[in-house]
């Protein structure tokens, strides 16, 4: 699909072009003009999308790479000659000193300080909570506290506290706007464990709704005992994270979400206090000083390196370095003022689109707004009769249009789960009835209502026609029932 194609109305109720639109919007939107080096680094850094036709509008799922990053990283190889960091000699300790050069990077991207927080690297974000998952001392009668609004990866953490003997504890979250139920929070905070080991996680923006958490939770929590796990992935690709203002425990990281490239290596942020109670199950090379067979016995080594497993993936950590280089040259601040006012358009474009029968197009699940909430919309859509769309259908058209969006639930089957409206008891009705369930078997057990919905979110390299050409595909839905958009596929 084009970017010309005919997309909002005009006063007298025929489409506007993208040029009248987008002069439209500039003259509502001032800050936008703010933004404008991102359009000449579209050109020039992400011109790739705009040759190959291709609209990408799934940056919560992965951000892009600047070609930049690429070309310095292939230099940076070129150049050198790097051996195995677990070792002393010249090109190991090539390694090592950008190791170390990249962790100093992390630390100072987010204000954190040396001697407060440790850099661990993981595979990615769900590698570094699986670290503190399997290593946070849970015992009998402990505390596990999280909010229905988490990643999948949050939601496991459940398993460890339960083995354990500690309870686990969800609070709700609220439609329409999916915001967490305050009074709820308030009141499972004050059950702290006296004493006790008491984890409290949720995100700093959802995966699945865009909404944005209140980071004052943090010392909140904090004061009545508990430790504070902040899922930072969704957040910081378009916010700044500052760890001098705000001092959660453990902040899992994807940098593959902030700046696309390299993927495979995330971190742990984590307070050396919050550390130090951290209990690995088991030992790795890399991890300890000293392990023998015949003593039984070993030694974790100090810091980071006792939670790192193996040798590190030392050829791809500068590049990370180099990507938060580049995030820093572009601006953090430059990169959220652009992913709002698209997300403000896009919002009030998607929610005024309905069928000649009067049934709106869309439902959105979250904010109507861009008042505390990401570049993140999650909706479903609904065809001239009011009948549910099927997300699936959804993606195939989007995929022959060369739009880029994502589908299902996300990995967050809590907001999944209360944004479609399925019920406790429908739930529990499935899996006590059936051992093991398909995505389809599943969808059958609970009477075919929705199990996902449809994401576009945007990001660093998003422009004005990528999310009008986004709303000219809505368009393609309208007047239409589900058969005849089957009968089009």
């Amino acid at each position: 699909m084009s970017a010309t194609h005919d997309v909002s109305q005009t006063s007298t109720g025929m489409p506007q072009s993208l040029a009248e639109a987008e002069a439209a919007f500039r003259r509502e939107t001032p800050a936008y003009e703010t933004t404008s080096h991102l359009d000449e680094l579209r050109a020039t850094e992400y011109g790739r999308l705009d040759q190959s036709g291709q609209v990408y509008l799934d940056y919560t799922g992965g951000g892009l790479y600047a070609e930049s990053q690429i070309s310095a990283h292939m230099d940076l190889l070129r150049a050198g000659v790097f051996g195995n960091p677990h070792s002393s000699n010249p090109t190991s300790m090539a390694s090592t000193h950008h190791v170390e050069a990249t962790r100093a990077a992390i630390l100072a991207f987010f204000n954190a300080a040396p001697d407060e927080y440790e850099v661990i690297f993981a595979t990615n974000a769900s590698g570094a909570l699986k670290l503190v998952g399997e290593s946070y001392p849970f015992e009998a009668g402990d505390r596990y506290l999280l909010t229905f609004d988490n990643h999948n990866s949050v939601n496991g953490i459940r398993e460890y506290a339960s083995a354990a003997g500690a309870s686990v504890t969800y609070t709700p979250v609220l439609p329409p706007d999916m915001r967490i139920d305050a009074e709820a929070l308030s009141a499972h905070l004050a059950e702290a464990r006296p004493d006790g080991h008491n984890l409290f996680a949720y995100p700093a923006q959802s995966n699945f709704s865009g909404v944005q958490h209140a980071l004052d939770w943090i010392p909140q929590a904090q004061a009545q005992g508990w430790d504070v796990l902040l899922d930072a992935a969704a957040f910081v690709p378009s916010n700044t994270l500052d760890l001098s203002q705000w001092h959660p425990d453990f902040v899992p990281i994807s940098f593959y979400k902030m700046f696309g490239y390299p993927t495979g290596v995330g971190c742990l942020l984590a307070r050396k206090s919050a550390l130090a109670k951290l209990r690995r199950p088991w030992f790795a090379g890399g991890t300890i000083t000293v392990a023998s067979v015949q003593g039984d016995k070993y030694y974790f080594a100090d810091g980071p390196e006792a939670f790192e497993d193996g040798t590190l993936n030392y050829l791809a950590l500068p590049a990370v370095e180099i990507g938060l280089r580049h995030i820093q040259q572009v601006g953090v601040e430059m990169i959220h003022t652009r992913v709002m006012c698209l997300t403000s358009w896009l919002l009030r474009e998607l929610t005024a689109l309905a069928h000649p029968t009067g049934v709106p197009l869309v439902s959105v699940y979250g904010p109507m707004d861009a008042e505390l909430r990401g570049g993140t919309v999650t909706l479903n859509f609904y065809d001239r009769d009011g009948h549910f769309i099927d997300h699936r259908l959804v993606e195939r058209r989007a995929n022959a249009a060369r739009i880029s969006l994502r589908t299902g639930c996300f990995c967050n089957p809590g907001d999944g789960e209360l944004a479609l409206g399925i019920s406790a008891d429908e739930l529990t009705s499935c899996f006590v009835r059936h051992d093991r369930l398909t995505l389809d078997e599943f969808r059958r057990c609970i009477d075919d209502k929705s199990t996902g919905a449809v994401r576009i979110s945007v990001g660093l390299a998003t422009t004005f026609a990528d999310v009008y050409t986004c709303i000219a595909f809505a368009r393609t839905f309208l007047d239409k029932t589900v058969t005849q958009l089957l009968d089009e596929v």
